[in-house]
């Protein structure tokens, strides 16, 4: 079982994707690419999907059977134009673990390498409490896009509706609590 922070690490460099993407320009299905490689086609759909971390000679396989070198994997670069397919993303709650979140983030542009914003979905359930106050740095931005969203800003409140934004210093303490009976779904965008 890895860690989470050798797990994050890992998925920061989207070896799965990169499979992927070998994989189409050579027009090639993962039954294909099992016998060439000697790897199953389930194990192959695993490393793509980012379910299972390939081992060093695993990759040595793959990257032997595209024509790459290992390095191709461990390039930080990435794509300059990524696209976050509604089904691929992954719904985390936030705080991790927490069993009633105030909120549920899902990332908006994590293929895109040494990203200077981070864009987010997050969804406020109809239970939910008022997040822990949280600093983190440049500056941030909230789009409401359904509900109601009171984002208290080192203790100023504001109410923002469907439609409504705000942005400011996220270097201050700042927190998020739905409000009204509904729940609430909003853009955030946060500078790195």
């Amino acid at each position: 079982m890895l860690s989470d922070t050798l797990t994050m690490e890992l998925e920061s460099y989207r070896i799965g994707p990169r499979i992927r993407a070998l994989r189409k320009q050579k027009k090639l299905g993962l039954a294909q690419l099992s016998e060439h490689t000697g790897l199953s086609p389930a194990m192959l759909s695993k490393i793509e999907r980012g379910q299972l971390f390939p081992t060093l000679p695993t990759l040595v396989r793959i990257a032997l059977v595209f024509g790459v070198e290992l390095g191709h994997f461990f390039n930080r670069e990435g794509p300059r134009v990524a696209v976050t397919r509604k089904g691929e993303r992954v719904r985390l709650p936030i705080p991790a673990g927490d069993a009633s979140p105030p909120y549920f983030l899902e990332s908006l542009d994590y293929p895109l390498a040494e990203r200077r914003m981070e864009a987010f979905l997050a969804d406020f359930p109809r239970d939910a409490v008022a997040s822990a106050p949280h600093q983190h740095g440049t500056q941030e931005f909230v789009y409401v896009l359904s509900g109601t969203l009171r984002v208290d800003v080192d203790g100023e409140q504001t109410t923002l509706g469907e439609g409504d934004a705000i942005a400011f210093n996220s270097d201050a303490p700042h927190s998020y609590q739905r409000d009204g009976t509904g729940s609430c779904r909003a853009i955030v965008v946060t500078l790195t």
